[in-house]
C-alpha cells in the first residue's frame, strides 16, 4: 500500500483542492461540511506523510488523531460545543504544517534536480500553507467570545479560507479584518511565510534548474 501511494503530491495537491470546494460550498453550519472538511484534510496529511517516507508509526497515529478529530467534530455538532469544534480544526492544522514540513524537507530541500515531482511537491506545500491557516484562523474562532474579524459577527469557514488565501499571497482586498492581537499575529505570520517561501523557493528551483541536463554528451566523444 505504501509504495503504491508512494511520492503520490498530485494526489495531495487533489485532496487540498476537494478540501476548499468543501469548505467553499457546503453549508458551514451543517454537520456535513464541517465533519467532511475535516476528515478530507486530515486524509491529506496522512497522505502526504506516506508520501514523504515518514515511519508507519507516526502515519498510524496521525490515522488515531485523525479519526479523534472527525469523532470530536461530529460531537462538537451535536452538542452545539465551540470550543471542541476549534480543538478538532486545531489539531487537524498541526497535522497539517507537519504535513507541509515533511513534504519540503523530502521534494525540495534534498531535491538535487528539478523535475515534475518537484514542482508538484512546491505547490503542494504552498497550498497547504493556506489550508492549515484557514483551519488554524477558525479553530482561534471558535476558542475565543468575540469575533474573529471586525465587522463580521458570523463568519463562515468560506471566510476564513478566502483570507488565509489573500493573506498567503499577500493580495489583500481588505474587505476582512482580523479583530484581535491574537489574529493579527498569525496573519502577518502567514504573509512573511508565503513571502518567504516564494522566494527562497523559486531562488532554489531557478539554482536548480539545467535546461536539456541529462543529455550533455561526454568529454571527448566526437561531435
Amino acid at each position: 500500500m505504501a509504495e503504491r501511494i508512494g511520492d503520490a503530491y498530485g494526489l495531495v495537491l487533489l485532496l487540498i483542492i476537494i478540501t476548499f470546494v468543501v469548505m467553499m460550498t457546503l453549508p458551514p453550519e451543517g454537520w456535513g461540511g464541517r465533519v467532511a472538511a475535516i476528515a478530507i484534510a486530515a486524509l491529506t496529511a496522512i497522505v502526504a506523510f506516506t508520501s514523504s517516507d515518514v515511519r508507519p508509526a507516526r502515519v498510524r497515529l496521525a490515522v488515531v488523531v485523525a479519526g479523534v478529530a472527525v469523532a470530536a467534530a461530529a460531537l462538537a455538532t451535536a452538542i452545539s460545543s465551540d470550543r471542541l469544534l476549534g480543538l478538532a480544526f486545531g489539531a487537524v492544522a498541526i497535522m497539517l504544517a507537519i504535513a507541509a514540513a515533511t513534504i519540503l524537507r523530502r521534494v525540495i530541500v534534498g531535491a538535487r534536480e528539478v523535475d515534475f515531482r518537484t514542482i508538484l511537491g512546491a505547490i503542494s506545500v504552498f497550498t497547504l500553507l493556506g489550508l492549515l491557516f484557514a483551519f488554524l484562523y477558525f479553530a482561534f474562532s471558535r476558542w475565543s467570545h468575540d469575533p474573529f474579524f471586525a465587522g463580521h459577527v458570523a463568519a463562515r469557514s468560506s471566510d476564513y479560507l478566502f483570507f488565509s488565501y489573500t493573506t498567503l499571497t499577500t493580495t489583500g482586498y481588505g474587505n476582512l479584518v482580523p479583530d484581535g492581537t491574537v489574529g493579527q499575529s498569525f496573519a502577518v505570520l502567514e504573509m512573511l511565510v508565503g513571502q518567504i517561501f516564494l522566494v527562497t523557493l523559486v531562488a532554489g528551483l531557478v539554482s536548480l534548474w539545467r535546461p536539456g541536463g541529462g543529455r550533455t554528451p561526454a568529454r571527448g566523444t566526437d561531435g
